[in-house]
């Protein structure tokens, strides 16, 4: 059973690895694939399609454990990820009706996935082994962000436009792998206790007996969704949620800008030549080895009790706001914004790629450090609330980053900068305060006991 498990949560980290190889990559060059389309039928926004996709997440996270429940995670994950290979089929001959709506059934099915993802996950695992199967979970998604970016590369580098050819070619190919990763689900495995194949011989009456079943499931499903629903606003009302909520914001705000944003303003960027298009590739692959190497470094010396909380969370503001400053000077400050496919406004410093990719790393490192904090300290406060404390971090998360995606081509880039500075050091210091009560409550716990 134990080999079986940890076949398991290799084949959900594989299907996941493939689904966001295709979805990462499509998200970091959606914008500028938009702005190549050179036809009157299409006027979507790549980035109000994020926006929807991160708005209706938040919301459908409300509903997704009741969907769970009755689906079960396996036939959950493979329709979920059906509907992320049907939001990318969309690129290869768009239309605006259809690329809206896989936005708003994209946004359902995320939510569907990850909740479903983390059920799957907490039943194939014991407490001796959910660390070392979350870590390979995480690792295997972690790197899709090398391998659909490596693609993107090889076919742009080298191209001022993107064809209709490159286009079709590039989407068929990132269809095709997502399409992979889901059938990955098919041949996850059901974990059955010892006790429970025993009554493999009794299958007539557990026929006779399953519209019970199901009824009891949905009805349980129902009431444990209104539970959780309650709890969450029990929780918002507490101190420590709220002096985390603008760090939580934070991480909305600058997932929106490193994942479809700072991709999008590179190629936008006249300057870098040829090479604008192919850079969006080769800045995504650099942004992944930053949250690769910050994942694995933070939690290993969090782990070990080297360094405290507060001091990688401040590493982590600081390290993006060096990254701010550089991008400030480095890129076109309407880059987000132009609607023809580049600008040609200079910025204060003559555009440098190398420059651009050690933006690319000190975001994805400094991602690493704010997310990796958040989840540590809402699971050492929140213990036993640990579902509703990780929902309200999702949708506080997933709420900013919609508005980010909606304002994001609409406001020039030393704003969208400055408005992540503003936020990034209120969050960071509302960290420290939240850090230093829960550190007081501990002390006042051990001196009671």
């Amino acid at each position: 059973m134990a080999d079986w498990r940890t076949f398991n949560v290799v084949i959900l980290g594989v299907g996941f690895l493939f689904i966001f190889s295709a979805f990462t990559t499509c998200g970091n060059v959606e914008q500028t694939v938009v702005k190549s389309l050179q036809n009157d039928t299409f006027t979507g926004s790549g980035y109000h399609s994020l926006g929807i996709i991160y708005g209706v997440f938040s919301l459908s996270n409300l509903v997704a454990p009741a969907v769970v429940a009755v689906l079960e995670p396996k036939m959950t994950m493979f329709l979920s990820g059906l509907i992320y290979s049907g939001y990318i089929s969309v690129f290869i001959e768009p239309s605006t009706w259809s690329f809206y709506l896989m936005s708003v059934l994209l946004g359902i099915g995320a939510a569907m996935l990850w909740t479903a993802q983390g059920q799957f996950l907490v039943e194939n695992s014991e407490a001796s082994t959910i660390n070392r199967n979350t870590g390979l979970f995480w690792a295997l998604l972690q790197c899709s962000m090398l391998f659909g970016n490596l693609c993107i590369y090889l076919d742009w580098n080298g191209r001022a436009e993107i064809p209709e050819s490159s286009r079709k070619n590039i989407f068929l190919s990132l269809l095709v792998v997502s399409i992979v990763g889901t059938l990955c689900f098919l041949v996850l495995r059901k974990t059955h206790l010892p006790e429970e194949e025993m009554l493999s011989e009794e299958e007539g009456q557990a026929l006779l007996s399953a519209h019970v079943v199901y009824k009891h499931s949905v009805n349980t499903a129902v009431q444990d969704v209104k539970a959780d629903f309650k709890t969450m606003l029990q929780l918002l009302k507490t101190r420590t949620i709220l002096l985390l909520s603008p760090c939580m914001a934070y991480s909305g705000l600058e997932l929106s800008f490193y994942s479809g944003v700072y991709g999008t303003c590179l190629g936008a960027t006249a300057q870098f030549g040829q090479a604008a298009k192919g850079l969006i590739g080769v800045s995504g692959m650099v942004l992944g080895v930053g949250e690769i190497i910050g994942g694995g470094l933070f939690g290993l010396v969090c782990k070990n009790n080297r360094f405290r909380r507060t001091s990688v969370v401040f590493l982590g503001m600081v390290v993006h706001f060096v990254a701010f400053y550089l991008i400030f000077l480095n890129i076109p400050d309407d880059a987000p914004v132009v609607f023809s496919t580049a600008t040609t406004k200079s910025p204060f410093l003559t555009p440098s790629m190398s420059i651009a990719l050690l933006c690319s790393f000190l975001l994805g490192l400094g991602d690493s450090c704010f997310n990796t904090q958040l989840y540590s300290i809402l699971g050492c406060v929140y213990a036993e609330q640990s579902t509703p404390a990780f929902a309200i971090f999702k949708c506080i998360q997933s709420v900013f980053a919609a508005l980010a995606f909606f304002y994001s081509g609409n406001t020039l880039l030393m704003w969208q900068l400055l408005l992540m500075v503003v936020l990034g050091f209120s969050g960071t210091l509302c960290f420290f305060v939240a850090e230093r009560m829960h550190d007081v409550d501990a002390s006042s716990m051990v001196v009671l006991e």
